[in-house]
């Protein structure tokens, strides 16, 4: 069984898609991924909203140049009437549970041999109306999936990697 650094590691941003549809079974083994993802007090408030029909990834473009133009993109948003809210500022915890659910699908589609991407770079509102949304749903990312096509290649940068002594610190020990 491979270890969970070695997949983390090797998994990277797919930005071309083969037309390969995506089944339903190995769907729905990304999105139990989802599910299954610890959120803060297991309010679980993710909201996916999966995009597959012609019509609707139409719809996707017009919020996005970022669709890489994947056979299916989940839409993830977090419910903020559910969501966990920190009693001293009342910070909302919906934006980092829906990034633990998509991180732990990213990596779920990757141990299947199917892409994804993180789009970060979208029109909320226009996501919002156009695929009319609750009011109480809040997107967070849109999640490109599907199988990477045969020239689909890692970013130039993929591997550039700080040291742990740039991104970690300590008050109490000694720099790394």
């Amino acid at each position: 069984m491979e270890s969970f650094l070695n997949l983390a590691s090797r998994r990277y941003s797919v930005r071309k898609f083969s037309d390969r549809p995506i089944d339903k079974t190995t769907l729905d083994l990304i999105l139990e991924a989802g599910r299954i993802a610890p959120t803060a007090c297991n309010f679980q408030p993710q909201r996916i909203l999966v995009i597959e029909s012609d019509e609707a990834r139409a719809k996707l473009r017009d919020c996005t140049a970022s669709h890489f133009d994947a056979p299916l993109v989940l839409l993830v948003c977090y419910d903020q009437t559910v969501s966990w809210k920190r009693k001293f500022d009342g910070a909302d915890g919906g934006p980092v549970d829906a990034s633990i659910v998509t991180t732990q699908m990213m990596l779920q589609a990757f141990e299947l041999g199917v892409g994804s991407t993180w789009v970060g770079s979208f029109d909320p509102q226009k996501v919002r109306t156009l695929f009319k949304l609750p009011e109480n749903y809040v997107p967070i990312a849109l999640l490109p999936l599907g199988y990477p096509a045969v020239d689909a290649v890692p970013s130039p940068r993929h591997t550039l990697r700080e040291p742990l002594e740039n991104t970690v610190f300590s008050n109490v020990f000694p720099k790394r």
